[in-house]
């Protein structure tokens, strides 16, 4: 009677529990399930066409689309650097109408062939006598006169760097100074009347060892010994220009 009953539910397509003979029952989807092979049953909660989705795109990563982006990437950089070209191009073509032509002379003489140039030429002229050769421009004795007077007021203008304590300002003002006007008072002596050369001599003389001892209070940072020998450096040559008329 059972097995009239299961074959008839199964001709009808109607899901019964199927009747067993021991009195149990089993459902249709059980019933149903193929005895051949294990099921592949979904994960829980996903869809059969969601697989078909998965699917699909993992096929889609084939070597033809790998290729076919690494053309893309290709082209793009072909037209990145194309477009850099035609901008550096550009700025280049600009520059060039901007530019403009310098007409050059010929090199100058050896010595003093532009104006203002003399001091450095002569220095680096070696076919000119060595005694010649010298930085400093040799001049008339008034303009050595004159020159001497505006060396000795920048001297005196290291009274500033001395109250700062700016000693190697103070050294280098100092030497830069007196080797300009030791050559001129040189330059006014030569030129002057034999009876006069000696005193003139003698106050140089005492101007430069008080210079010196500047200098070497400058060196020592001795505020107190370089305040004392500027004093006698301003007595110093108050008494020699005095002199030189």
């Amino acid at each position: 009677m059972a097995q009239a009953m299961s074959s008839m539910a199964a001709l009808h397509g109607v899901s019964q529990p199927a009747v067993l003979e021991s009195g149990h029952t089993k459902s249709s989807s059980t019933r149903l399930m193929p005895t051949s092979a294990p099921a592949r049953l979904a994960p829980a909660g996903v869809k059969p066409w969601v697989l078909s989705v998965r699917a699909a795109s993992e096929d889609s990563s084939s070597p033809s689309s790998s290729s076919s982006s690494a053309a893309q990437s290709t082209r793009r950089s072909i037209l990145g650097l194309f477009a850099a070209g035609v901008t550096v191009g550009a700025v280049a073509q600009k520059a060039l109408a901007d530019a403009r032509s310098i007409k050059l002379d010929g090199p100058p003489p050896p010595s003093g062939g532009k104006p203002g140039t003399l001091l450095s030429d002569e220095a680096r002229d070696l076919e000119l006598p060595l005694k010649e050769r010298f930085y400093i421009q040799p001049l008339s004795a008034d303009q050595a006169a004159a020159r001497a007077k505006e060396s000795a007021k920048q001297i005196l203008e290291v009274k500033k760097l001395i109250d700062k304590k700016a000693w190697p300002y103070v050294q280098n003002d100092l030497r830069s100074k007196a080797s300009y006007l030791r050559y001129d008072l040189n330059t006014v002596i030569s030129s002057k009347p034999k009876e006069e050369k000696k005193p003139l001599k003698t106050l140089t003389t005492k101007l430069f060892d008080t210079l010196d001892n500047l200098d070497y209070a400058a060196r020592s940072k001795d505020t107190p010994k370089a305040e004392k020998y500027y004093a006698e450096t301003v007595t110093a040559l108050n008494d020699l220009i005095s002199k030189l008329g």
